[in-house]
Order: C-alpha cells, then structure tokens, then sequence
C-alpha cells in the first residue's frame, strides 16, 4: 500500500512566490532635463525618466516615497513603472502664511504687475522683471503651486 503525501502550504512557501516590489524615495528629478534618480530602500540607484510618471504627478519632489519596477537599461538600472505611495510635503507649504498675512503680499503684487504693463505696452520689458519673477515665485510657493 503506497502513503499518501498530504502537501500543506506554510507561508514561507507562498513568499517565495510573491515578488517584492523594490520601494524606495525620489533622490532628485530636474523637469526640465525629465529624469532623476530614485534611491531604493536597500540602497540601490535607480534611473527616472519623465515618461513613466504617473500623469498626475509630472515632477516628484525630492524625498516623495515610491514602488517602481526595474530593468537593466543601457546604463544600469531603469525604473519602468512608478507608483507614488507617499508625496513629500513643501517645507514651504507646511509653514506657509495665514490666508490673512498674504493679502498685503498679492495687492504688492498686483501694483508690481499693473505698473509694469506699461513697459509691456512700449515692446520692453520692465526694469524690475527680477524683482517681479521673484515675488511671483514666492507667492506661488505661498500657495502650493
């Protein structure tokens, strides 16, 4: 009489057979050059190019937590697939202003754009351009743009 073999699944068995997939955070991303780099968990380096970003999410912030698939690209390793799981948060935006301080900020800044208007009307730009592309970088920050 043969024995029958009963198999029974332990949970070692199952993870075996569940691929992780590598988590790690944004080093850097430059938009403007669309790519970066994501540093894994275990300390790996990743490549990131712009085009597999998630839509919604066309510039990561350095820090913003992410899984990714990987493949060996000409260089290395290339992220295929990225999928935010924890968007970092702007210093900036975690300090930002009460809505009631930026009231005097924007009207400042609307007497820089109206007076500037009339430069723009001659085909020249303003002498204070610098000072204008500041306060409207600083106001967007203020507003989590």
């Amino acid at each position: 009489m043969q024995q029958e073999r009963h198999w029974r699944r332990t949970s070692e068995d199952v993870f075996e057979k569940v691929r992780k997939v590598p988590t790690g955070r944004v080093k850097f991303f430059d938009p403007d050059r669309e790519f970066g780099f994501i540093t894994g968990d275990d300390g790996s380096r990743v490549y990131l190019h712009a085009s597999i970003l998630p839509p919604d999410v066309p510039n990561p912030r350095p820090g913003t937590r992410v899984e990714f698939g990987v493949a060996d690209g000409r260089r290395g390793p290339q992220a295929i697939s990225v999928r935010i799981l924890e968007e970092q948060q702007s210093v900036v935006r975690a300090k930002r202003r009460k809505a009631q301080d930026m009231i005097p900020v924007v009207e400042d800044l609307i007497k820089l754009l109206d007076s500037s208007s009339d430069s723009l009307r001659r085909g020249r730009y303003p002498d204070n351009s610098r000072q204008i592309a500041k306060v409207l970088r600083a106001v967007a920050e203020e507003f989590g743009a």
